[in-house]
């Protein structure tokens, strides 16, 4: 019954918080990228911030995290109560 919990808490995590923060990791290139390339063409302006999360991407990662907590959890009382 533990391992029926872990698993789809796992792979729900893994479906929910993958896909946000690897956009999240792109955008920062993409806008790293760009910054360089306008330095290199020597038309750069001021640094612009660094990008953050949005706040749907910041519940998105929230609710991964609650997901990974509920399969670890269920793999202890799997390992514990076997």
């Amino acid at each position: 019954m533990w391992l029926l919990i872990a698993a789809p808490a796992a792979i729900g995590a893994w479906l929910v918080g993958w896909p946000t923060w690897s956009g999240f990791a792109a955008r920062r290139k993409r806008d790293l990228n760009t910054e360089r390339y306008l330095a290199w063409r020597g038309r750069a302006g001021e640094r612009p911030p660094d990008p953050t999360l949005t706040s749907q991407e910041r519940t998105r990662l929230v609710f991964a995290a609650v997901l990974a907590l509920a399969a670890v959890f269920a793999l202890v009382g799997f390992f514990t109560y076997a």
